[in-house]
């Protein structure tokens, strides 16, 4: 029997303010795209009409002081002060992330890779092997919690005790994510999703009407809009399209 669903929920007031916080920092620096006439396609195949480029964070120091603060914060709160003894980075967009988080806490932080570099000792992690530690792994967002599943992998394969995971933004959207990590037994922490987006939309208008609109219904049944619009519609197609993408 598949184990429930493990995620980090927003259930206190220092979630919600975090997350309002998070995603107003990722509307101001312009990581927030909207294209509805126009969506965009995800290697797992979903069709949707938003992107984040978390990416873009790295650009602004005082963005992301102040995601990494946020961010440690929520990994003491929900997993615990002496729960972490390393940060593994997946490999790209990861890496940064898991450093600047890796120093605020005191310490080592390594990264995975996607595949075996092809050379050496073929490593998939380079710094050090964290055997034996408990590791939170770190990318900068997630969809569908798919490439997590390679990473962690990886890192338990070379004795890593991954038992939490950490990204700065979740679609919170797409089906299967929680379950995928649940069978793993990995929680999920992030800062903020779509809907959080949405919300800090309200303070000001980043979008259009329109396009906020249509957003919204993209996000009330995503399955629907990507399979209207192109793309999949199903978890299941989703998973073989990434396996084959990875082959």
């Amino acid at each position: 029997m598949a184990k429930p669903a493990h995620a980090s929920t927003a259930l206190t007031e220092w979630d919600r303010d975090a997350a309002l916080t998070a995603a107003r920092i990722l509307l101001e620096i312009k990581a927030v795209n909207f294209r509805p006439e126009e969506p965009y396609t995800f290697t797992s195949g979903w069709k949707s009409p938003v992107y984040i480029d978390c990416r873009r964070i790295i650009y602004f120091p005082r963005a992301r002081a102040k995601i990494c603060d946020l961010a440690v914060e929520k990994i003491d709160r929900h997993a615990g002060f002496e729960s972490i003894e390393t940060v593994a980075g997946g490999e790209t967009a990861g890496i940064p992330f898991a450093a600047w988080i890796a120093d605020r806490m005191a310490v080592p932080m390594s990264y995975v890779r996607k595949k075996p570099k092809g050379f050496g000792q073929n490593a998939l992690i380079e710094g050090d092997v964290p055997v034996g530690r408990r590791t939170l792994l770190v990318e900068d967002l997630t969809t569908d919690g798919q490439s997590k599943i390679r990473f962690a992998n990886a890192l338990r394969d070379a004795g890593a005790i991954v038992n939490h995971a950490f990204v700065v933004f979740f679609y919170g959207v797409f089906p299967g994510a929680f379950e995928t990590l649940a069978n793993m037994d990995i929680t999920l922490h992030s800062l903020c999703t779509w809907w959080d987006v949405l919300e800090a939309c309200k303070d000001r208008p980043y979008f259009a009407d329109a396009a906020l609109s249509e957003v919204r219904r993209f996000l009330e049944n995503p399955v629907a809009w990507s399979a209207a619009h192109g793309g999949i519609a199903s978890a299941e197609e989703a998973s073989a399209r990434k396996a084959a993408a990875e082959a």
